[in-house]
């Protein structure tokens, strides 16, 4: 961030739109469950709290190595967009 910290996370999701990438990030941290007795899924509701997901362009550097960058306004909500209606698939194809 600005002020110099590092955080890590995982790409849960790559969303194409258009001709690029995003990636949907989630911080590693937030899906280790606190509780050393839980199995997750085992009824604790860990699983059920919120976690804060970032969206992120994928890109390439000088190096072509694949970097994160924020996204524009306009491209968060073409993502967000986009997620939402793979969400829908999903559930549509799991019934």
């Amino acid at each position: 961030d600005e002020e110099g910290n590092e955080y890590y996370y995982r790409e849960e999701m790559i969303v194409p739109v258009g001709d690029k990438q995003y990636a949907i990030l989630i911080p590693i941290d937030a899906d280790q469950c606190e509780d050393d007795d839980c199995e997750c899924d085992a009824g604790c509701g860990c699983s059920e709290d919120e976690v804060d997901v970032y969206i992120a362009r994928i890109d390439t550097d000088e190096n072509g190595e694949e970097i994160y960058v924020d996204p524009t306004d306009e491209e968060f909500e073409e993502v967000r967009k986009a997620y939402e209606e793979l969400m829908i698939e999903e559930e549509d194809e799991a019934e």
